[in-house]
């Protein structure tokens, strides 16, 4: 890590580099980074804020793309996408209103969702006519949706696809059923990647966007992701969900271009299966 500073900042001390780390400044992947004997792997996402001007977004939100229409983030784990009763502050839609006010410009809209504690990409709308244009994208499953799952165990088989109508029970978890009419289908396929026993790296893509998705098929499977309490994970090796939104795909909603953002993986998802 401080090689690469010291090529982006070549007049800098290393007592200066040393010092951009402490004061929060270096973001690798979207997540605050202050080891300077990190080994930054190939594809990794590194920005460093300013110091002479406060940084436009907030550590939690690291930015992959603007322009008229459209904005996409990569959201740390922790952050809420959107304000519940709870919290209205401190989410991503709160932070980006800030941001476009800013610069007088108008306000987010909410396209998706991502759970508080999963992290990735996420595009939001900056007008309402991108925002209709996105969520139809949505609606007819034309956009491009990579996840990347730490889960327990070892999936057999390592690769398949899991099909079930997902129905949400009074404690707010989903569930697969036979059939109810407030169930909705849900589609997910899932490829292992990696695996050392213990634990496996799936890349899990959507047809379908329910609530949960991942998590309640996963669960159900008999491999909950890691640090999923509330769908029977009983350990939490990295300190978080392991779940990560990697990549984001679709059609630009004014130009029809299509676009494809990718979220490098957190230090802990690689380094829990070395």
């Amino acid at each position: 890590m401080l090689d690469l500073l010291a090529s982006m900042f070549p007049d800098s001390s290393r007592t200066t580099l040393r010092q951009i780390l402490q004061y929060d400044r270096v973001r690798v992947n979207g997540e605050i980074e202050k080891d300077a004997r990190l080994i930054l792997q190939h594809g990794d996402l590194v920005d460093v804020t300013e110091k002479s001007i406060r940084p436009p977004l907030p550590p939690e939100l690291t930015l992959l793309h603007e322009d008229a229409e459209v904005i996409v983030v990569i959201k740390a784990n922790g952050l809420l996408t959107v304000a519940t009763e709870r919290e209205r502050e401190a989410t991503a839609q709160a932070y980006l209103n800030d941001y476009l006010k800013s610069k007088r410009e108008g306000r987010i809209h909410v396209v998706h969702r991502l759970d508080r504690e999963t992290s990735g990409v996420l595009v939001f709308a900056k007008n309402f006519a991108a925002r209709e244009a996105l969520k139809e994208q949505f609606a007819e499953h034309s956009v491009d949706r990579m996840y990347v799952a730490i889960v327990e165990g070892s999936l057999q088989p390592p690769a398949g696809t899991f099909r079930s109508n997902l129905l949400e029970r009074p404690d707010l978890r989903m569930m697969s059923v036979d059939a109810h009419p407030d169930a909705k289908a849900a589609v997910t396929h899932y490829r292992t990647a990696a695996a050392n026993g213990r634990y496996s790296m799936l890349e899990v893509t959507l047809e379908t966007g329910r609530k949960n998705q991942i998590r309640a098929h996963l669960s159900e499977a008999g491999h909950p992701v890691i640090g999923d309490q509330l769908y029977g994970s009983s350990v939490n090796p990295i300190g978080r969900l392991g779940l990560h939104a990697k990549l984001l795909g679709f059609a630009h909603p004014t130009t029809s271009m299509r676009m494809q953002f990718v979220a490098p993986l957190p230090r802990t998802f690689r380094d829990i299966l070395r």
